[in-house]
């Protein structure tokens, strides 16, 4: 299920009869045809187990049902969204910067210590986005949101991108993430460039990485 571009603060997404999507709950803007929008007590794939563990790992955002025949679009809190397509590999992204995705997609929860070990779960703790994160796996389209737009990097093999933590907004494919410091005397005496920690992501696939180093 595709999204178009409205601007760079709404999209557009085609509902057709016998498949369904998840939006954020509250980011319909408008809609034309027969479409209807249901509260997803699951918050989102996976049934009951997977909402579990969703709430457990603290990436349980709420979420609404999108059915029907029609068009909707969607934004919310006037930030800028990203759509990214994919085509079998998963994407990592934290749960409250989904605005939409295709239902067909499968829905899972990652414990980031499980990339890049203690570094992994270290990371979580500087950007301030928890020791877990969803994932979204399959063939289809999803749309985040981000502070003052978005780049896509590449990543890859023998190419590694170090990004800011708090800039970081998502990534995909078959890519390894550490933390890495740059903490040298100047940092322990105040006289640093500010960009003591790096996210450094390697393998292949892209990170997407917002204009801000502001959280949602």
């Amino acid at each position: 299920m595709p999204f178009r571009e409205v601007n760079a603060r709404m999209v557009e997404a085609t509902v057709v009869p016998g498949q369904k999507m998840f939006s954020q709950r509250g980011a319909m803007l408008a809609y034309k045809g027969d479409v209807s929008f249901t509260p997803n007590m699951q918050g989102g794939q996976g049934g009951l187990a997977s909402m579990i563990g969703r709430r457990v790992a603290n990436e349980a955002t709420p979420l609404m049902t999108v059915e029907g025949n029609g068009t909707v679009m969607f934004g919310h809190g006037g930030h800028h969204i990203q759509v990214i397509n994919l085509s079998g590999d998963t994407l990592y992204v934290e749960a409250d910067r989904l605005l939409a995705f295709d239902g067909t997609l499968q829905q899972g929860t990652m414990f980031m210590g499980s990339q890049g070990g203690v570094m992994g779960m270290v990371r979580g703790q500087v950007t301030g986005q928890g020791l877990f994160t969803t994932t979204l796996k399959g063939q289809g389209a999803v749309a985040v949101m981000a502070h003052g737009g978005v780049i896509e990097l590449p990543i890859t093999p023998g190419r590694a991108v170090h990004v800011d933590p708090q800039a970081y907004v998502a990534h995909h494919g078959d890519v390894r993430n550490k933390l890495s410091t740059a903490l040298g005397w100047r940092d322990m005496v105040g006289r640093g460039s500010g960009e003591a920690f790096q996210l450094e992501l390697s393998g292949n696939g892209a990170v997407y990485v917002q204009a801000s180093e502001e959280k949602l």
